[in-house]
């Protein structure tokens, strides 16, 4: 009985192994190909470059700021054709992507310095990105920033 109920587990043992190294080589790809996306958006919006935004941001996208305030992508893309913004550093760091099925979540620590007609601002705040897969591809569908950090001491 005993070689007969390990001659029927193996097989089933020697399948379910392989699965996680497609998945496993699948996820790395996703997280390596989210990770490219959200740092040309990044990118993107340092040179208020709308055409690449809109093509990363799904149509019903939203960002929520730390204070609370929502921005839609028809929000996004306006500020980026008007140049409400102007800015030297929009880079990130400590980057991290989470891949779960069709959903990925980027997490980072964000430099943004730059200026609008108001005012100039230096400061970082971390945020977490959401992507999902569409039959088109990754499209960013979900922002979330925290407020700004507290200047380090010089």
């Amino acid at each position: 009985m005993r070689r007969c109920t390990i001659a029927l587990i193996a097989p089933l043992f020697a399948f379910a192994g392989g699965l996680p190294l497609a998945a496993f080589a699948d996820a790395a790809a996703d997280k390596a190909a989210v990770a490219a996306l959200d740092t040309r958006y990044q990118a993107a919006v340092k040179a208020n470059d709308a055409a690449t935004m809109d093509a990363i941001l799904a149509d019903d996208f939203v960002l929520v700021t730390g204070k609370g305030k929502t921005y839609g992508k028809a929000d996004l893309l306006k500020a980026a054709r008007d140049k409400t913004e102007t800015y030297e550093h929009q880079e990130d760091t400590q980057q991290t992507v989470r891949v779960w099925g069709d959903t990925a979540v980027v997490t980072a620590l964000l430099w943004i310095k730059g200026a609008n007609k108001s005012d100039t601002y230096d400061y970082k705040l971390w945020f977490s990105d959401t992507y999902a897969r569409t039959p088109h591809g990754w499209h960013y569908v979900f922002g979330q920033a925290s407020i700004r950090l507290p200047k380090e001491p010089e």
